[in-house]
């Protein structure tokens, strides 16, 4: 895929809202006359980077036919106004849209692309339903943003909520040339200040950021009537949509819910592209794991493709082949397939040991069971149980809500005490899976409140174990109560190999990725770290109720 033309220098230009705020945005043209159709980027991080993090540069995109046009949000780069996280972005992405449609050289047509931030941009834009906007591709969104973004079944996300507050905090103290704000904020930013005394609210974020967002988002659980102010109203509309997410991404949930409820009522066609990453960069290295060349970024191509078709009436391949594309780790290839993987086709496996999964990494065993999944449980079922210490919590490493995220050996964690583990026998053929994980525990705690931590991963001849897909839960009951709690993992698309086998990993904090539980009747956040309270904690490994299911496809 060549380029067609040259382009013209970076042009700098400005638009008033309709409440007369001035945004800034850079345009690369095509050198050529003629008219062109627009891709439009909206994002808050200043638009010399432009997203460049994952995608090509402007330049590359103009290069194929698009007037393309970068704009800081309001309040950020150098566009007036003060930023308050997705409060303006309909109305300024309307006005943009409509601006951008009726740009000298412009033939009327809008497309959007982007991701994180950039991607919620579109959809608050597409809320607003602009005549010129016609087609968009929204990679890595937290669709809700309080189950989506924020929370994992009821979980606040520490590190990357954090880490993301302390960014924005810093590029308003720049602005603002505020040197010691923005010190300080950048100095937290290289190590974050998970040990304050509140980690959810820590000391840098008061002092420097009283009005940041995450004071809202720590205050509010993902069910509170507030995240409907700041979720896009998708309702009415239907445009094209090109999904994008990645395995190792902490949004993933919001693309594959974004997808779905497009795909049941669209007109257009909705297509999904997940691959192997994390939320960046979109490479064959993923943590601790080279997935093979196939695992490079297509989404440059494919956008080209994409906005060629919607933008200027061209053919487009991608539109010829099945509209759900999922890359296959293990295996290191693409798949496709005509929908969302259904779950009606699903392996169950049961959890056994002697009481000493946590003890010895051989106790533990993950049984298959045979359709229709007959109790094969003994009369007294086994107890596995285990000790969470607040002061030594389970560390994260790497899944989708880790910084760094991906696929690293969490061999010596497994070996821990307070980490139950239960391991397949090496499989006599390989297993594919695709789509929905989901584990059930019946299992007790000694305090009001407490997590649970599931990992799945392959555990290789050699020893090595490399984790697959996460999920986290966070749950409230009467203690010591035997209860059934089930936790959906993220999303995945595995091939486990013949001779490897597979292994569920249990634990009760993960830890800095997810705020530690200090074990009372709270839903959501965190009270003082010397709070917390040792946690004991049981699972009846060998009960009906106790099950990992696994789509096969």
């Amino acid at each position: 895929m060549r380029p067609r033309y040259s382009v013209l220098p970076k042009e700098s230009v400005s638009i008033l809202t309709r409440d007369c705020v001035r945004l800034d945005a850079d345009v690369y043209r095509p050198d050529a006359a003629g008219k062109f159709p627009v891709l439009l980027m909206r994002q808050p991080y200043g638009r010399a980077i432009a997203s460049t993090v994952v995608y090509a540069h402007p330049s590359w995109y103009a290069a194929h036919g698009f007037i393309v046009v970068i704009q800081d949000v309001r309040g950020r780069g150098t566009s007036e106004g003060e930023f308050q996280l997705f409060a303006h972005e309909v109305n300024d992405g309307f006005d943009t849209v409509e601006w951008a449609a009726h740009l000298p050289g412009s033939n009327g047509r809008v497309g959007m692309y982007g991701f994180s931030y950039q991607g919620m941009t579109q959809l608050f834009a597409a809320q607003a339903r602009p005549k010129g906007l016609k087609a968009i591709a929204p990679a890595m969104v937290g669709y809700h943003p309080g189950p989506d973004w924020a929370y994992e079944n009821g979980a606040l996300l520490l590190q990357a909520g954090v880490g993301w507050a302390i960014q924005l905090a810093a590029e308003t103290a720049r602005l603002k040339d505020d040197r010691v704000a923005f010190q300080a904020l950048y100095q937290a930013s290289r190590q974050l200040p998970v040990y304050d005394a509140d980690p959810t609210c820590p000391d840098v974020l008061q002092r420097y950021a009283p009005d940041s967002f995450f004071h809202d988002w720590r205050q509010h659980p993902p069910d509170a009537p507030y995240w409907q102010s700041i979720t896009p109203q998708l309702e009415d509309v239907d445009l094209p949509m090109l999904h994008v997410g990645g395995w190792f991404d902490p949004y993933l949930r919001g693309d594959v819910r974004l997808y779905q409820a497009m795909a049941a009522r669209s007109q257009f066609p909705q297509l999904l592209w997940i691959g192997p990453w994390g939320h960046l960069p979109w490479s064959q290295h993923v943590g601790a794991r080279d997935f093979g060349a196939a695992a490079n970024s297509p989404i440059d191509r494919l956008q080209i493709q994409w906005f060629a078709h919607w933008l200027r009436d061209e053919p487009a391949q991608l539109l010829n082949q099945p509209p759900v594309n999922l890359f296959e780790m293990g295996s290191n290839r693409w798949r496709a397939f005509d929908h969302w993987p259904h779950e009606s086709d699903r392996q169950r496996w049961q959890f056994s040991s002697s009481g000493l999964a946590a003890m010895h990494s051989g106790d533990g065993k993950l049984l298959k069971l045979e359709a229709p999944f007959e109790d094969v449980s003994p009369t007294v079922p086994s107890i596995d149980t285990w000790v969470h210490d607040p002061w030594r919590p389970v560390p994260s490493l790497g899944g989708h809500a880790a910084i760094p995220s991906g696929a690293f050996n969490r061999a010596a964690i497994d070996g821990r005490s307070d980490v139950l583990t239960y391991t397949s026998d090496p499989l006599p053929t390989a297993l594919v899976v695709a789509g929905q994980v989901e584990v059930s525990l019946h299992c007790q705690g000694d305090r009001p409140s407490f997590d649970l931590s599931l990992t799945l991963s392959e555990v290789r001849p050699d020893g090595t174990v490399y984790n697959l897909t996460q999920g986290y839960g966070r749950f409230t009951g009467i203690p010591n109560a035997w209860q059934t709690h089930v936790v959906k993992l993220q999303p995945t698309c595995f091939q486990c190999a013949q001779g490897q086998a597979l292994r569920i990993s249990i634990s009760a904090a993960n830890f800095p990725a997810y705020a530690v539980n200090p074990g009372v009747a709270i839903a959501h956040a965190s009270p003082r770290l010397m709070d917390a309270q040792i946690t004991t904690l049981s699972v009846k490994c060998s009960h009906p109720d106790s099950y990992l299911l696994l789509s096969t496809n």
